[in-house]
């Protein structure tokens, strides 16, 4: 007998690396670090709480009639109902942006990047348990505490608040936390391509918010055609109700949305696969 038969033969069959075992190892890092469970925690807690508070405001000062909507969150004004349930939206895209950079460019930052490849040298099961994991405990996170920030906001209104069986008003308060859910696969996908914390952490900033703003500065013509298919503006379709000559229609915007999330998560896995670790 050779000594490779020896090897395989000393090799228990229930040790080999399978999709499952490597989505458990990724679950295991993300529970075992404390930055990812405040990450989550304070996105949840900014989702919450902003909704609740917009919503306060809005019901002790209802809009003059007549007077300009100011900028709201993603999907309508702050001076909606819905709009105000979902204030929150803005500010924690940012942080389960930067959850989604962390868990990948924080492995490369410490070098525990090279252990995990090691143990999967296919590569792309790495990166895919990351997105299974991340989006799964977002998910988990966020629909819940979507559906009772908008219940709880709409409580807060009074006669002024919309119900969850309103036209459109399901789906966009649940697409309020698809969103989210993808923005944090959006920044796994970032980390992966850049490996850096800092540049993965400006991208999606750069990506959610600034380029947004500088399409303004474009010609109608050319805003017009690329302002809807940005990955922001095509999220803000899914939480939006009603008609918005601005944005796309909701199921366009999810498939544009989830076009980003998929060329760039091909890209990440790739590039994964040829680039050293």
């Amino acid at each position: 007998m050779t000594n490779a038969t020896l090897t395989r033969a000393s090799v228990p069959t229930d040790a080999r690396v399978t999709w499952w075992r490597v989505v458990h190892a990724e679950w295991i890092k993300f529970r075992s670090l404390r930055s990812s469970l405040i990450m989550l925690a304070a996105t949840v807690a900014v989702l919450v709480g902003l909704g609740l508070a917009f919503s306060a405001v809005l019901a002790n000062n209802p809009p003059t009639p007549g007077a300009p909507p100011p900028p709201g969150p993603p999907g309508t004004s702050l001076l909606e109902p819905l709009g105000a349930s979902l204030g929150g939206v803005n500010l924690a895209q940012l942080l389960i942006g930067t959850l989604g950079v962390l868990l990948v460019a924080g492995e490369y930052g410490t070098g525990m990047i090279r252990s995990s490849l090691a143990a999967v040298p296919k590569r792309w099961p790495v990166l895919g348990a990351k997105v299974v994991v991340l989006a799964g405990v977002s998910l988990a996170a966020l629909v819940p505490a979507v559906l009772l920030t908008f219940l709880g906001g709409q409580h807060l209104l009074g006669t002024d608040g919309i119900s969850l069986g309103d036209d459109g008003v399901l789906r966009a308060v649940l697409g309020a936390a698809g969103y989210l859910a993808g923005v944090g696969v959006l920044g796994v996908a970032l980390g992966a391509l850049l490996r850096n914390t800092a540049g993965g952490i400006t991208s999606v900033v750069a990506l959610l918010l600034v380029v947004p703003g500088l399409t303004s500065l474009l010609p109608d013509s050319w805003s017009d055609a690329v302002t809807p298919y940005l990955p922001s503006n095509a999220g803000q379709a899914l939480m939006s109700i009603g008609s918005n000559p601005d944005l796309l229609s909701p199921g366009a915007g999810l498939a544009v949305f989830v076009g980003w999330l998929a060329v760039l998560a091909g890209a990440a896995a790739i590039l994964l696969r040829r680039r050293d670790a």
